[in-house]
């Protein structure tokens, strides 16, 4: 038994603390709304275009608004009720939502405003995602952050694998308007599901919002080479072994599926990423987090590779789901090095420039596949990007040491 509860992901922090249910329920909730979005705003460019070039230019209209709202919002969440900017964040991408549902049910919906939405949706997520990462930590203590994050890690992927899937399914047998009124819905739900949490201003002397405060947050992180290291792989792993833009054209033209089959494509990482979070029980007893970050990079990066030389659907499938099960790992180590290793009244910012790094890397990852796979091929394009990833690792590991010899101490 005891050898069991080291293998299961640790429940501990649910049982411990209501506030941290209540915030669980939220993201829950949330979090599959926005999987929906995930499947159904690049399919839907996809099937009004038929350009992969313009999937992968939806991810970089995206990253102008990631990376402003990211270089300012750690200072916001570090001046107010985390909670309340919480809600706020969730009703207003419930907002974008409705936009979507409203361009899609017309007799032919705009491109550009997809895009416009799309990017708007960016720019909330990097105040949404920073503060809920300052609110578990505020919750639950250093002790059991490790275990909080693989819970969120888990909600996170039983998202990403459902999500994704289930808004295949909705777009080919209801319709695009279906699945973004859905994720409306979805948001609103989870808004009020945190209104459980009582109000949490930052810990510590509180800095005012504005342009000083956000000097402190590039200056503390200018002279820790342990966090820049923890950036730079994500930032490597997302930018060249993150070729999700192509997964309606792989889907549809190379697997010779449908929406549903793109779909899966989207949901098979989560569903090996839920895998690797249910069986995350033992993270907590490893100390060596950094060489576990790199080790869990170099594997995602090569299932991306084999996945982009695969042309059965399982195959490829599979392959995803191994990536993902990496890149899980990955997360919750990142993320515990990240909130462990700031103060509390900086982490706001901190978990914001974290965010450009986590959510702008896809977006740029988005824009380099299409690219490659409009000038080369598709398949080249994904494998390319897996190789690439790996030897960004080895080349981090060799010259920013930091992060190998990270040791976590309770």
């Amino acid at each position: 038994m005891a050898r069991f509860s080291k293998l299961v992901v640790d429940t501990e922090p649910l049982r411990a603390s209501k506030e941290f249910r209540w915030l669980y329920s939220g993201l829950a909730v949330a979090g599959f709304g926005r999987q929906l979005t995930v499947v159904a705003v690049p399919f839907q460019v996809y099937e009004l275009t038929g350009s992969t070039l313009l999937v992968g230019l939806l991810g970089l209209a995206q990253l102008g608004p990631l990376l402003l709202v990211s270089a300012i919002g750690g200072s916001l969440v570090d001046a107010v009720d985390r909670r309340a900017l919480l809600i706020i964040a969730q009703l207003a991408t419930g907002a974008t939502a409705v936009g979507l549902a409203i361009n899609a049910a017309l007799a032919a919906p705009m491109v550009w405003l997809i895009f416009v939405l799309s990017a708007l949706n960016a720019g909330i997520s990097a105040i949404d995602h920073p503060t809920r990462a300052t609110l578990v930590s505020a919750i639950v203590g250093r002790r059991l952050l490790p275990s909080a994050t693989a819970l969120t890690q888990t909600l996170e992927n039983v998202s990403k694998m459902v999500g994704p899937a289930l808004g295949g399914i909705i777009i080919v047998s209801s319709s695009f308007t279906a699945t973004f009124v859905i994720e409306a819905i979805a948001f609103t739900l989870g808004a009020a599901f945190m209104l459980g949490v009582s109000h949490r201003p930052a810990e510590g002397e509180i800095a005012s919002f504005g342009l000083q405060s956000i000097k402190e947050g590039w200056k503390f992180l200018r002279h820790r080479r342990l966090l820049q290291a923890n950036f730079a792989i994500d930032l490597n792993a997302m930018v060249f072994g993150m070729p999700t833009a192509l997964f309606p054209a792989i889907g549809t033209a190379i697997l010779g599926g449908d929406a549903s089959t793109v779909g899966l494509l989207y949901a098979a990482p989560g569903a090996g990423a839920l895998a690797a979070a249910v069986t995350s029980g033992w993270v907590g007893s490893i100390r060596r987090q950094g060489r576990a970050v790199i080790i869990s990079v170099i594997v995602w990066g090569a299932g991306i590779a084999a996945f982009g030389l695969s042309r059965n659907v399982w195959v490829a499938l599979g392959f995803l789901a191994i990536a993902g099960g990496a890149d899980v790992i990955s997360a919750v180590f990142r993320n515990t090095i990240l909130q462990l290793a700031v103060p509390d009244n900086l982490r706001g910012r901190l978990s914001s420039i974290h965010v450009g790094v986590a959510s702008g890397g896809p977006r740029l990852g988005d824009f380099e596949a299409g690219t490659v796979a409009s000038l080369v091929s598709v398949p080249f394009s994904v494998v390319s990007g897996g190789i690439a990833c790996i030897l960004g690792a080895l080349v981090i590991r060799k010259t920013m040491p930091e992060l190998d010899a990270y040791v976590h101490a309770e």
